[in-house]
């Protein structure tokens, strides 16, 4: 019961934030009904889903119905990279996605995924502070302009197995998912084999064993019922999973200038209440994964080994999926002072 008190009291401020002095009022009712479409992941009824959901509800409040999102959740619309090639043919206008999907657009957003960069929250603030303008830009000369970036919690590698030391992926059948470069190139360093799937794969692999271990954040983990075919996972976080609603840039100028401004005006409330949203209820989850009986493994014993496999992945991949001047920046805006 305290927990549905808080989710209630989390969506009614979120809601309460978009509807704040300064907001637009309704009074578009003259426009011609338009309705957005957007793809993800995100299951019904899970954390995202709410507030999305809360967000469409805003929005045709404020428009009087004559703007409204249509959101296709639970991977009904296939994978990540199958959203970004509906974006393309305008078969939808835009989608929520994790920097698996953001990369398919612009290829350095991957930057903000390196294992040992950006472990705590804070860390992540402060280089979307820094860069946010820069990741705009970039996305600007893609066509496509970010609504609200999102977080999806942080990244924990899951297994049946106990893992504390890297070389032991060798021994396991990780999941990598198949736009995942980054995972993938961990992989590689380790000496393991990387089984790629899409995240709708990933389930029935659990179930068949084709796959036994995966990096998830604990959220996503419950969201998705991965956790239910897994027993371990790692207590210390390698990164944190980034994600956000995008939407084609042709589609955002065709609107009117109302719909427009109502639009981003509360994609920025939107941001605010994932943020709030998804860190808490990816602690909550992770929390009651463990009292459900799933075992945190301590790699701390063996942290230096993590460390020298994470730092020659982010070696690896600088100048080959983003630029190492990139890279230097958001190390750099990481570890700035508050």
């Amino acid at each position: 019961m305290k927990r549905i008190v808080e989710l209630i009291l989390t969506l009614t401020l979120a809601l309460a934030a978009f509807s704040m002095p300064g907001s637009v009022s309704s009074d578009v009712a003259a426009d011609e009904a338009v309705e957005l479409r957007f793809a993800t992941l995100a299951p019904n009824g899970s954390s995202w889903m709410k507030v999305f959901n809360a967000w469409n509800r805003t929005i045709q409040e404020q428009t009087k119905n004559s703007l409204k999102l249509r959101f296709y959740a639970g991977g009904s619309q296939g994978d990540e990279r199958d959203f970004i090639r509906k974006m393309r043919a305008g078969q939808v206008d835009g989608a929520s996605v994790t920097t698996m999907g953001l990369s398919q657009v612009v290829r350095s957003t991957l930057v903000l995924t390196v294992p040992g960069v950006l472990n705590e929250y804070e860390e992540l603030d402060r280089v979307r502070a820094a860069l946010n303008a820069r990741f705009d830009e970039m996305f600007d000369e893609a066509g496509y302009k970010v609504l609200a970036w999102g977080d999806v919690g942080k990244t924990r590698l899951f297994s049946t197995k106990r893992i504390e030391r890297p070389s032991e992926l060798k021994q396991l059948r990780p999941w990598a998912w198949k736009d995942d470069l980054i995972f993938t190139e961990f992989l590689k360093v380790v000496g393991a084999n990387a089984i790629r799937l899409g995240v709708p794969e990933v389930y029935p692999g659990l179930q068949t064993r084709m796959i036994d271990t995966l990096p998830a954040s604990a959220l996503a983990a419950v969201s998705m019922q991965w956790y239910t075919r897994l027993n371990y996972v790692s207590k210390r976080n390698s990164g944190i999973i980034v994600g956000a609603t995008v939407i084609r840039k042709d589609k955002l100028e065709s609107l009117s200038d109302q719909h427009r401004t109502v639009l981003l005006e509360t994609s920025r409330r939107v941001e605010e209440a994932l943020q709030k949203s998804i860190r808490h209820d990816d602690a909550d989850a992770y929390d009651t994964m463990l009292k459900r009986g799933m075992i945190a493994v301590d790699t701390d014993a063996h942290r230096a080994e993590w460390e020298t496999v994470n730092q020659q992945v982010r070696e690896r991949l600088a100048g080959r999926v983003y630029p190492k001047s990139l890279l230097d920046d958001v190390i750099a805006a990481a570890a700035a002072p508050e």
